[in-house]
């Protein structure tokens, strides 16, 4: 037998699909003569078919050699490359073939595909349009040029090219599976869904094609089906992690976190590498207050992935959340070092620094650099089209991710629910996630409610100005969840900042903060970037939503010693407020301490600390979070509120308050470290506010000692805040709706002015 007739009887064989015979036969002939260049072409095709691409590689590569002037052994040396992963390798060898045969269009698309995989989407596009000049019908090179004009973000062209690929062989999945990518990243999700629906019609099996259709679902807010999606993709796809990943996100979105864990913890098992998974479920762990179990994750995440600023960043909330303060700075401010265009980062170190500092000036400066780096370049030219009539009805818009079963809410219902809705017409921008029973009543108070969750900043930017609102009103700041850089692009003509913590956001697109006297004595206003609008009596109004429970009798005359608490969040468990604390510990060694902190490193952490200071451990109580009910039954444990310093107790003092509980507190030099005072002040216990450590203690000492007036305090302390106006609903709002037309007075001037 000749060697042609052996290498016919080789690629007959191989044709059949008897690959072990074609493979002995071409090896015969390779034993005889190992240049043989269409036996070592044809064996090597073999190889690569049989998943050996190093043996393959090999082969093409002498072949090549051998006839340098063969369009097709550069092919097949290319394709071998490409089995390997050798792209730019790959896209040479196409390259030199197309040199040799320009009119070789498997050659081209070839070369545009190890294009597209090195990272050259461009040079990719610019192929495929070439080849498809020779053949314009030829559906895969016309799907391949749509996905690479997808990599380059040029998304309608690479739509209009991916449905054309389906229209040219609508029995192919991928390509309506690519059509359907694209608009999903168009957020084209409605046209999206029927794309994909028939991709999964036309491949039950596929994966990808119920994974993306899963996202089409959430997109078009519909996770029930997202969440069948997703699970039917890793059911089709064992281990295929971004399913897992995805399917957890929406089940945390719509508040199954049990199951939205169990999908992370799947996705984890899959590949434990996944950073993405790491931090997702290390972030749910934190809302479950899990906190060691959170912190574990991010660290993990960590190991993978050492310069992950997402990972630093989070890391930096759940130490935060757990009262190591420190750490959480140092974890914002490495996130920033690695990625220092996060705005959401950068708002972070901002916040906590208010926790920190005793001077207001490091807050500003941060918060300054924010404005800088974030705010400044988006502050736009032009000017604000709103009706100018003095007298009108003003359109204010609130901004919050917090209508919602959230302290927040204590303080907008009672002010939505006394607004002037003749005199102003009321709009809530709202971003809540997940909305509940309080998210409606807050809706049905106001005029105009829109759910601009799915909106970006510059659509709710374009929202806003649409609606023509003339006082933009933040209700969130630099805490999570907000939308500062709303705010950035001034979409009203005055924009203010209020409640979520009265210090400032240092952005100068937003004209005002609200404050009060107590809050902002005269002299103030040099730590702010906006101009500081005292109302007339408080900055707080507060409605507890809930009459129950009542106050009980004083504890301590029961079980004969006394308890001490704060039930503020850990962050505001200071080294500062730990020292004044055990000064007064110092003096009262049978009292107990009662704290509000999550099991695990985060108690161990802060008993820790609280030995330092002198306080033991077994003196020591936890109390979990727990809903608001259970939360205010915590107070009939205590006797004496101590409050933290530079940042006092806020909603927590006046929910102690309303419990019958007075706080002690120590006056500070941050607008937040003078909450205490201010709202001391209005229930006529202002020998309670300290100016001095020593005073702190003295006044603790004394009123610890003096059960009569504690028991006193205990049974009016409700009272006085009834008639107070920190729970004067209707006096507040008018003081808010006088601000707002002040505002709107100052603005309108300033246009005649800019007119003249």
């Amino acid at each position: 037998m000749t060697q042609d007739t052996d290498l016919e009887a080789a690629t007959e064989r191989h044709r059949a699909g008897d690959l072990a015979e074609a493979r002995r036969l071409y090896e015969q002939i390779l034993a005889s003569t190992p240049n043989h260049t269409l036996a070592l072409f044809r064996s090597g095709l073999l190889e690569l078919q049989s998943g050996r691409a190093g043996i393959a590689l090999t082969r093409m590569q002498l072949a090549a050699d051998a006839a340098p002037g063969e369009a097709r052994y550069r092919v097949g040396l290319g394709q071998a490359l490409q089995a390997m992963q050798r792209w730019s390798d790959a896209a040479s060898a196409f390259e030199a073939a197309l040199r040799l045969d320009p009119t070789f269009h498997e050659a081209r698309n070839s070369l545009g595909l190890s294009l597209q995989r090195s990272g050259q989407p461009a040079r990719a596009a610019e192929v495929y349009r070439q080849a498809l000049d020779v053949r314009p019908g030829d559906a895969g090179v016309m799907a391949n040029w749509g996905t690479a004009l997808r990599e380059m973000g040029a998304l309608p062209e690479a739509v209009e090219r991916l449905r054309a690929a389906a229209e040219l062989d609508p029995r192919v999945a991928s390509h309506s599976i690519n059509l359907g990518i694209a608009l999903c990243q168009q957020r084209e999700f409605a046209a999206a869904e029927p794309v994909l629906r028939r991709a999964l019609d036309l491949d039950a099996t596929n994966p990808e094609a119920a994974f993306n259709l899963g996202i089409a679902q959430n997109g078009l807010r519909r996770p029930r089906d997202a969440i069948d999606s997703y699970r039917l993709a890793a059911a089709l796809r064992p281990g295929y992690t971004d399913a897992h990943i995805n399917l957890g996100n929406v089940l945390a979105d719509v508040g199954d976190f049990d199951a939205a864990l169990s999908a992370y913890e799947a996705a984890i098992r899959g590949n434990p590498s996944s950073v993405v998974g790491l931090n997702n479920a290390g972030c749910l762990l934190r809302t479950l207050g899990r906190f060691n179990e959170a912190e574990d994750c991010l660290l993990a995440g960590l190991k993978v992935e050492p310069e992950s600023a997402a990972l630093h960043d989070n890391l930096g909330n759940v130490y935060k959340d757990s009262g190591r303060l420190d750490l959480a700075i140092e974890s914002y401010r490495r996130s920033l070092e690695l990625q220092p265009d996060s705005p959401r980062t950068h708002s972070n170190l901002a916040y906590a620094l208010g926790f920190q500092s005793e001077e207001p000036c490091p807050i500003l400066e941060e918060c300054g650099r924010w404005n800088d780096r974030f705010a400044a370049p988006l502050l736009p030219r032009g000017g604000h089209a709103n009706d100018l009539d003095p007298g009108r009805r003003l359109r204010i818009g609130y901004v919050s991710a917090d209508f919602r079963d959230h302290c927040q809410s204590l303080f907008t219902l009672p002010l939505l629910s006394h607004h002037d809705h003749g005199e102003f017409e009321i709009f809530c921008y709202s971003s809540v996630k997940r909305s509940d029973h309080l998210s409606e009543r807050i809706a049905a108070l106001a005029d105009v409610w829109r759910d601009v969750r799915q909106l970006d900043d510059e659509a709710l930017c374009a929202r806003i100005r649409a609606d023509r609102i003339d006082i933009l009103v933040d209700l969130t700041m630099h805490m999570a969840d907000g939308r500062p850089l709303v705010f950035a692009r001034k979409p009203a003509p005055v924009a203010v900042a209020w409640l979520a913590y009265p210090g400032t956001t240092g952005i100068t697109a937003i004209d005002y903060r609200l404050s009060d006297p107590r809050l902002d004595p005269d002299g103030a206003e040099v730590d702010y970037s906006e101009r500081t609008l005292r109302l007339a009596d408080t900055f707080w109004c507060y409605d507890p939503l809930t009459r129950e429970p009542q106050p009980n009798a004083l504890p301590a005359l029961e079980r004969g010693y006394l308890t001490l608490g704060c039930l503020n969040n850990a962050c505001k468990l200071t080294d500062h407020t730990l020292r004044l604390w055990g000064a007064v510990y110092n003096r009262l060694p049978a009292a107990r301490l009662l704290l509000m902190a999550a099991p695990g490193n985060p108690r161990q952490h802060l008993l820790r600390r609280l030995s330092v200071h002198g306080i033991a451990s077994e003196h020591v109580d936890f109390t979990e979070f727990r809903p608001r009910g259970d939360y205010l039954r915590s107070y009939h444990e205590i006797d004496l509120g101590l409050d933290t310093f530079p940042y006092n107790g806020h909603t927590t003092s006046l929910d102690s308050f309303w419990m019958g509980v007075p706080v002690v507190t120590r006056v500070g030099r941050t607008c937040v470290g003078r909450a205490g005072l201010s709202q001391l002040h209005h229930l006529d216990l202002t020998d309670l506010a300290c100016n001095t450590d020593e005073a702190f203690v003295e006044t603790a000492v004394a009123l610890a000692g003096d059960l009569a007036r504690l028991s006193a305090l205990r049974g009016q302390l409700r009272a006085r805040m009834e008639n107070s106006p920190l729970m004067d609903a209707a006096r507040f709002t008018r003081h808010i709706e006088d601000a707002y037309r002040s505002m709107w007075r100052t603005y309108r001037a300033s246009r005649s002015r800019s007119s003249c």
